[in-house]
């Protein structure tokens, strides 16, 4: 996983951390703790923000530079 992909998605669309975590239903904290690889993301959560920002699970998985689906 490319946790330096999910905190600039966001910083790129001007999202707070809280914004976020309001969009997955759970804590400010807890995505925090996303971002920082303290805790794994769920793929629920993570085919959320795909959507939400317009890019494959391969490109936030780092599995892929492409970032259209």
């Amino acid at each position: 996983m490319d946790l330096t992909r999910i905190r600039a998605l966001r910083e790129d669309n001007d999202k707070t951390q809280q914004e976020i975590a309001d969009l997955l239903c759970i804590k400010q904290t807890t995505y925090s703790k996303y971002e920082l690889g303290r805790v794994a993301i769920p793929i629920d959560a993570l085919m959320t923000l795909a959507d939400f920002y317009g890019v494959s699970l391969d490109y936030l998985a780092g599995r892929s530079d492409e970032k259209g689906k």
